[in-house]
Order: structure tokens, then C-alpha cells, then sequence
């Protein structure tokens, strides 16, 4: 999940342990002031009652990591993103001060904090279905007689592998949140969280000196037999089950994963483990993790155009995660008889994000959206956008669809972003630079012979443009999004575009990309394109790489012509 899907916040879902009741309040009152609202969930509380699947919701628990577990249990069913305000002692997941929460909160929901995915362990067996973010617990169960057998023996299998028998106290199987008291307990290694895709086979307490623990894809299948009874406990007891011998426990990683909050007032997680451990690979340095965490750039040397691209394109792939989630929806039969209101939804939801993070970062900027009201700053800076460039592609089923970010200075555009959700490309550019797609930069072909050359093609109702140069070149395909085929003709994979007739926001961000990458841009008559704000007319644009310029204008005025 993106953080600036964050902004889009509109109630706080707040998991209390018994004695953080005073930390709700202090929270509930900032939820207030700030246009949100705020529910309390106890631990003994369900929270299918309070939660609410069409408000965009931001968990928060009040607590030390039992709290915090206990939340990933409830909300990561639901995809909901949770942060944890530490009210405990010892704590590796709560990582939030209680002194810091008010400003943590303000990050979270203006969308500048982060979101850390976090891999899960689940767990299938007779009678058991369990996921868990730390670790799954294999041990021996103490006899009833002290001189019976205190250990017991796993046999263990990895992708049908057989990796061998663990003698002693038992094992566990950790994700990367749960590697740091088990591995330190068995000389392992701690892995930083965030975004790792692995398990652990780590051994309890093993009778063979050689024993190690074993890291494994996430994907992996995992099997441990019993040799005799066992216990097994998920997240240290969140879910337990008696084991009997010979049976088989299946572990791999969870197709959940939890999403958990992070701030820059979090408490980073190697001074989390050599503050709280002692350990002593840090030792004698003074820096906080505001410090490490905060921009090396102070925001005052950057330009403004260079931070509006930063944070479009942090915004456009944002709005991208809600748009493939329903895009997913609109082909599924269930869904089939309300497309529109999908569509709709995708539409609105890609907006309020968009808008919400710009006017967070840059309160006096103008934002002309196409589904929305103008807002009008004080600024000489007008944000242009299109949340679902191709929404007829989109409701479809069909991938081909964008989100489009443009920025003008006094109606001038002077920063593009689009973004292509379901293919994950991202071009960018400011004007006068370069443009990209990703970090690598893109440049126009330098064809100049129709035959060698691809077209693309928009909106052209009397067929015109097909039917001139669709024998005459490689073919002429129609995308369905102005913003795509703009940025395609940017990156080389077509060598000239035509849109009979556009509004602002299908070609602010996507012509100062072409341009960007060496295309030209006209009218019809060869006219250099001039933007206007203009959403009552539309205007024709025809891009090409330049060589090839002459022969697509020398068509359309015959054209005009003929008609």
C-alpha cells in the first residue's frame, strides 16, 4: 500500500489495551480538530461492529506490541493500515512515543508517512487455519513426570525436500517481524522487516550443535511432522493447538500481508534493537531517527517544479492501488449490471487522493480536475488533472488506462506525470529537462519513412487519419487515452500520434513528456500546440517524432481538402 493513500483518511479505528484509555482521549480529541472521526475498540471488542468498509480508515493502536499483534490479527483481514502508538515497555512493533503521537498522526493522515508491507506466516493442519506477523511455534509439551522425555523430534520438509530431523525443544517459523527474540534465542539472524519476503526455520533449543537456522522464500511449502505430542502456538499464544504425534503442520507465507504505519517519529528498528537489547553495533552514536529519517534536502532548496514532481508521482501511484482494485471488479459477474457505478467510484476515489495530497503540500495552488470542481489558489501554479484517462478502457476490463498529473506555471504546463496502473510505468518530466519512464530516460525514434513507422490514434470520428495511413505504415492503433499515447510516442514505442480534439487535462501532463523527449507538437494546419485551460472547445493535436512530421501534416490538409 502506497503512504499517500493515507490522505484519503476519513475515521481513525483505535485499538486500546485497559490502561490507554487517557492516550484515547488525547487522540480522539485531535481525530476532532482535525475532521475525522474516532471509534475505540477494546481488546475483548469485536471490531467487524465498528469498522466500515466504504470509509477509507486508518487503525491506530494504543498499546505495547501484544496491543499492536492483536491489531494485525483484527485489521489486516480488512487491509486496513495500522499504527502503533507505544503505551507499553519493551516494544519492536509500537515504535510511536505517546509524546509524539498528535504529530505522527498529522504526517500519517496529510499521506507523508510510509507503508510497510509486511509478510505473514500461515499455518494449515487438522482443525487449524491460522496466519500470524510473527512466528509459528512447534515445542515439546513438559511430561507429567519429571524423569519422562523433555524434548521432542520434527521432521521437517521444505518444497518436498527433506531437510532432516530437529531434536529438542522444538522450532519456530518466523517471518522478518518475528526474527529478532527467536533468532537471538537461537544465534540467528534479526532481518529488517519492511518488505522482506522470507520465512525462518529457526531451532529451539536444538541438541545438535551444527543446527542452524534456515532461511526459505515466502513462497515456500514447509512441513513439520511430529515424532510425538506437541504444542503449537501462533504469535506466542494469539492462536494454540495440541499436536498429536505423526501429524502434519503446512507452513508457508500468508497471500495476506499486514500494513503497518511508519513515520518518521517512529523509533527506527536497528536503534529499536540496540537501545532495547544492548546491542552494541551502535554504540556511541547520537543520531535520532527523526534525524536519519528526515529529507537530506531541505525543502526551501528545492525547486518547486522538482518537489511538484516528486509528490505527483507519489500521488499517481497512489490513486493507482484503488484503480486496479476495482478495475479487478468490473469483468466479475458479480459486478457486471452496476460497471457505472465502479466506474464511478474509481473515478472519485483516484480524484480525492490526488487533490488531497496536493492540497496538503501546496494549499495555495490552483487544481483543475475533470472530476471536479475548479479550486482556486492564490498561486501562479495550476495543477491539471485526470484521475482515469481512459475510462471506456477501463470499464471494459481492458489495462489500458492512466492516471494523468500535469503542473502550469501562469497557464504554461511545466511538469507531467502519468502513471499506467496495470503495467506499473511511470513517465515523468519537467519542462526543459528530460523525460522518463521510471529512472531511465526516453527519447522519440528518428524514423522518417511512413512504411518503417507506428502510429497511434484518438478520438478521430470521420476516420480520417486511419484511412490515409493505415496501408502506408506499420499500423495504426487506437489506445484509448490520450495521456498513454502521448507518453508512448515519448518513450519510442510509436513514432506519431493524432487526437482530433482534447481538453486540458487529456494533454497537460502527457505533451510536456513528448516535448520533453524531442517530439513535436502541432495543430492540424502545423501550428505549434498551444495549451489553453479552455474546457468548453476542444483542440486537435498531432505529435510526432519530427522527421516525420511534414508527411502526417501533408495528409491532414489533403484531407481538409478533399472534405
Amino acid at each position: 500500500m502506497h503512504g499517500r493513500r493515507l490522505a484519503t483518511t476519513e475515521r481513525i479505528l483505535a485499538l486500546l489495551s485497559p490502561d490507554a484509555e487517557g492516550l484515547y482521549d488525547q487522540l480522539e480529541a485531535w481525530a476532532a480538530d482535525h475532521g475525522l472521526d474516532a471509534t475505540a475498540v477494546g481488546l475483548e471488542e469485536s471490531v467487524e461492529e465498528a469498522y466500515d468498509p466504504e470509509r477509507s480508515t486508518l487503525a491506530v493502536t494504543l498499546g505495547g506490541d501484544g496491543t499492536f499483534l492483536e491489531g494485525i490479527k483484527r485489521f489486516t483481514p480488512h487491509e486496513i493500515p495500522q499504527l502503533g502508538i507505544n503505551a507499553g515497555t519493551l516494544s519492536f512493533l509500537a515504535r510511536v512515543e505517546p509524546e509524539d503521537m498528535d504529530a505522527a498522526l498529522a504526517e500519517a493522515v496529510h499521506g507523508r508517512a510510509t507503508v510497510d508491507s509486511r509478510q505473514m506466516v500461515a499455518a494449515e493442519g487438522e482443525n487449524l487455519d491460522a496466519t500470524g506477523i510473527n512466528d509459528v511455534m512447534i515445542e515439546n509439551v513438559p511430561p507429567e513426570n519429571a524423569f519422562d522425555r523433555k524434548v521432542t523430534t520434527l521432521a521437517v520438509f521444505v518444497d518436498g525436500e527433506y531437510v532432516g530431523e530437529y531434536e529438542g525443544n522444538g522450532l519456530a517459523v518466523a517471518t522478518p517481524t518475528g526474527s529478532t527474540g527467536i533468532s537471538l534465542s537461537a544465534r540467528g539472524p534479526i532481518q529488517l522487516p519492511a518488505n522482506n519476503r522470507t520465512l525462518q526455520i529457526v531451532p529451539l533449543h536444538t541438541h545438535s550443535m551444527g543446527v542452524r537456522p534456515l532461511v526459505v522464500s515466502a513462497d515456500a511449502d514447509i512441513e513439520v511432522v511430529t515424532r510425538e505430542q506437541a504444542s503449537l502456538l501462533v504469535d506466542g499464544g494469539r492462536v494454540q493447538k495440541m499436536l498429536a504425534a505423526d501429524e502434519v503442520i503446512r507452513l508457508t507465507g500468508a497471500t495476506e500481508q499486514a500494513h503497518v504505519v511508519r513515520t518518521s517519529y517512529d523509533e527506527q528498528f536497528m536503534a529499536a534493537v540496540s537501545s532495547k537489547l544492548g546491542w552494541g553495533l551502535r554504540s556511541g552514536t547520537d543520531s535520532g531517527p527523526r534525524e536519519l529519517l528526515a529529507s537530506e534536502v531541505p525543502e526551501s532548496d528545492v525547486s518547486t517544479v522538482e518537489h511538484a514532481r516528486t509528490i505527483a508521482k507519489e500521488a499517481a501511484q497512489g490513486a493507482g492501488e484503488p484503480l486496479r482494485e476495482l478495475h479487478g471488479r468490473v469483468e466479475d459477474v458479480t459486478y457486471k449490471t452496476n460497471k457505472s457505478d465502479i466506474v464511478t467510484e474509481a473515478d472519485y476515489q483516484a480524484n480525492r487522493l490526488i487533490t488531497t495530497v496536493i492540497r496538503n503540500e501546496f494549499p495555495d495552488h490552483s487544481i483543475l480536475s475533470e472530476e471536479s470542481e475548479f479550486y482556486e489558489g492564490s498561486s501562479e501554479y495550476t495543477w491539471v488533472i485526470d484521475p482515469l484517462d481512459g475510462t471506456g478502457n477501463f470499464a471494459h476490463g481492458n489495462p489500458q488506462y492512466s492516471v494523468s498529473i500535469g503542473m502550469l506555471r501562469n497557464n504554461e504546463p511545466v511538469m507531467g506525470v502519468v502513471y499506467v496502473p496495470e503495467t506499473d510505468e511511470l513517465f515523468h518530466a519537467v519542462a526543459g529537462g528530460d523525460a522518463y519512464q521510471g529512472e531511465t530516460q526516453i527519447t522519440t525514434t528518428d524514423r522518417e519513412s511512413l512504411d518503417e513507422s507506428m502510429l497511434l490514434s484518438g478520438w478521430d470520428p470521420d476516420g480520417a487519419f486511419l484511412t490515409h495511413f493505415y496501408n502506408e505504415t506499420q499500423g495504426v492503433r487506437a489506445l484509448g487515452s490520450a495521456a498513454l499515447s502521448l507518453c508512448y510516442l515519448a518513450s519510442g514505442s510509436a513514432d506519431g500520434s493524432w487526437e482530433y480534439g482534447t481538453y486540458p487535462w487529456d494533454v497537460a501532463a502527457g505533451i510536456v513528456i513528448a516535448r520533453a523527449a524531442g517530439a513535436r507538437l502541432t495543430d492540424r494546419h502545423g501550428e505549434p500546440y498551444t495549451f489553453t485551460m479552455d474546457t468548453e472547445q476542444r483542440k486537435d493535436l498531432l505529435a510526432s517524432n519530427g522527421p516525420l512530421h511534414p508527411l502526417l501534416l501533408a495528409h491532414l490538409q489533403e484531407n481538409d481538402r478533399l472534405a
